[in-house]
């Protein structure tokens, strides 16, 4: 979005919460991918869900009614989207809800709430696949709202592809040889906060490993570290 926003000349600005902080979740992503810095960091930190989206709301809601933009993008289903949604909603500014559409049906999911009060609340919904889509509109929301437009995750693994081929030695590193490795990760809180789920996980890459006999590369979510 950011690179499309830049090419078409479209004026535009980043507005971080710092839900995620942590240098391997936050600031590497900026550096590696090079991506321009955010013009604002609310810097909300961790916290229990209504703490951490009520931050961000009172944040967000300060910035909107200084800057007064056309348009807020907000993207996948995090409590960034959602008090970003809100807080815009509040003040009559239009909603593009990036990754529109997606349903777990899953409603113990905290993401599923999430999504599903932004696809409601947004006047742009950008749904990947013609299945969202459908669930929007089953769901009531009207079809001149709904674009279908691809997956922003493919568009972005293409660009940084390119990327990673000049600025990173991580084969080398990891002592790797290219596709001869399988890379895994996990963080659903409902994978990875239940022992027995996360058990059963990991004795499937055993399962893998064993099978193919390729190393698996498990880069791990902080929370799931501690």
């Amino acid at each position: 979005m950011i690179r499309e926003c830049e090419k078409q000349g479209i004026e535009y600005y980043i507005l971080h919460t710092g839900q995620h902080y942590s240098y391997e979740m936050d600031k590497i992503f900026f550096e590696q991918l090079k991506l321009p810095q955010a013009k604002y960091n609310l810097d909300v930190g961790s916290g229990k869900h209504g703490e951490q989206t009520a931050k961000m709301l009172a944040g967000i809601e300060e910035i909107l009614v200084k800057d007064r933009p056309d348009v807020i993008l907000v993207q996948g289903d995090t409590n960034t989207v959602l008090a970003g949604t809100l807080a815009a909603s509040k003040l009559q500014i239009k909603i593009g809800h990036v990754e529109a559409g997606l349903r777990s049906f899953d409603r113990t999911m905290p993401e599923e709430t999430n999504r599903v009060i932004a696809d409601h609340t947004s006047d742009y919904l950008f749904a990947s696949t013609e299945t969202s889509k459908r669930y929007l509109l089953n769901e009531g929301i009207p079809k001149e709202k709904i674009f279908v437009t691809g997956n922003t995750v493919v568009d972005a693994a293409y660009q940084n592809l390119e990327i990673s081929k000049y600025e990173t030695n991580i084969l080398t590193k990891l002592s790797i040889e290219e596709k001869k490795y399988i890379v895994a990760t996990v963080h659903r809180a409902e994978n990875v906060d239940s022992k027995e789920r996360l058990s059963g996980i990991l004795n499937a890459f055993s399962h893998i490993y064993k099978e193919f006999g390729l190393p698996i590369i498990f880069p791990i979510h902080p929370e799931l570290r501690k």
